[in-house]
């Protein structure tokens, strides 16, 4: 196929696919699949080879959030079921940190729900962070705390964050159909004052909200110009009493679509499968990992993921490797361009989080964000051919263990 031919030189070439060929991986049919990824595959090992990068969860406050972002547990007036608690000490978020280290993760994604961090907060996660790299040689941290003010970020970064992860979720377009309390225009600041401070920036987007194919491409080309280093896509999770709890719009072919989509798009940064991989890929993770370079390990923040055991199991039997704490994330390329996390093995960094966290109830945190309960998403800008998938909801399980809990956490 033609259009594969170029997106595979282009992406070779860190060149810029056009808006038309992008378009064009989200409309291939079924009996196309397995060449979008055959082709996307190849341009994800030129960068990455056959590495997987895993990054675990730490939810250091669950809950009570006065954002509306529709797709968040959350949220402001959420009637999920989830765990609420208030800060974890530092000990407490070491201790749930040191499980997922010992899986085999790179990196410690620490999210706390919440517009964004007062400086009291700033100084909580710092001793977190303290706490979690005196314990831990070489560990990445990541931090996901929301919209950040002036000066935070270098806080964050002096008190050895490595990464920050706010993402950018939807297209500037339909971002306030999703949240009403803060603006599309809020989260590229948080991202551009990460990037300023010298933190890895990660940033990425949530699928399956009901947003069109352009919606789509909209936000990773918006994500390409911001240049993160990591972009973690996540599914959306519909969780019970969210206003989203209705929106089962992914199939598993269409994730890996998107997936293709953007490693054209952004083909040499780290792209991380985030929340909602077991419910809408299902089968199909393993297929996923010839896309994505990096993933999370075990549960997410408020929901469960598949046993950390799987997930190694998984990358091993799809003929992967688990990227160690001495090889470096990103290509040379864009370490030798100051490119922060990730970028060499003596900084300590990596990629993100949230991240694949500030994503969505899954796999980000705060500030969350969206329409009015009643008011019905985007859905019908949805092609019917997106939205053939039947609701899983036996996939979906609230997070009852770990962080939080007195029960040991799935690592």
């Amino acid at each position: 196929m033609d259009l594969l031919n170029t997106l595979v030189d282009k992406g070779l070439r860190r060149e810029l696919p056009t808006r038309e060929e992008a378009l064009a991986v989200l409309a291939t049919s079924d009996d196309e699949l397995l060449d979008v990824v055959a082709a996307a595959g190849k341009v994800r090992r030129q960068w990455f080879g056959r590495r997987v990068k895993l990054n675990y969860l730490v939810n250091l406050k669950s809950g009570l959030c006065p954002e509306d972002c529709s797709y968040c547990s959350q949220r402001l007036g959420s009637k999920a079921g989830i765990l609420k608690y208030t800060w974890l000490k530092p000990d407490q978020a070491s201790e749930a940190a040191a499980a997922g280290l010992a899986g085999g993760a790179k990196r410690v994604c620490l999210v706390a729900s919440g517009r964004g961090p007062t400086d009291r907060d700033v100084d909580r996660v710092s001793d977190t962070i303290k706490a979690i790299k005196d314990q831990n040689e070489g560990v990445e941290v990541c931090a996901c705390l929301g919209l950040l003010s002036d000066g935070q970020a270098e806080r964050l970064r002096e008190a050895g964050a490595d990464a920050y992860n706010h993402n950018l979720n939807t297209s500037e377009a339909t971002y306030g159909d999703i949240t009403t309390t803060h603006t599309y225009a809020d989260r590229v600041d948080t991202v551009q004052k990460a990037h300023a401070a010298g933190l890895s920036a990660c940033s990425g987007l949530i699928a399956g909200m009901g947003e069109s194919d352009e919606d789509l491409v909209d936000v990773v080309y918006s994500l390409r110009a911001l240049d993160p280093d990591s972009v973690p896509v996540n599914f959306l999770i519909p969780v019970e009493g969210t206003p989203l709890a209705k929106e089962w719009n992914l199939t598993p072919q269409r994730c890996l679509r998107i997936l293709a989509m953007v490693r054209f798009v952004c083909p040499d940064v780290e792209v991380r499968i985030a929340g909602g991989r077991e419910v809408h890929l299902r089968t199909m993770q393993p297929l996923a990992l010839n896309l994505a370079n990096s993933i999370f390990l075990g549960d997410y923040l408020t929901t469960e993921g598949q046993a950390g055991k799987a997930d190694l199991e998984m990358i091993a039997d799809a003929g992967f490797e688990v990227e160690g704490t001495g090889q470096v994330t990103l290509p040379e390329h864009r370490v030798t361009a100051g490119g922060g996390c990730g970028s060499h093995a003596e900084a300590d960094c990596g990629s993100h989080a949230d991240g694949g966290c500030g994503s969505h109830e899954g796999g980000g945190c705060g500030p969350c964000g969206s329409a009015a309960e009643e008011q019905a998403p985007a859905a019908a800008r949805v092609p019917e051919t997106a939205r053939a998938s039947e609701a899983r909801t036996d996939l979906v399980a609230v997070r009852r263990r770990g962080a939080g809990t007195d029960l040991a956490p799935n690592a």
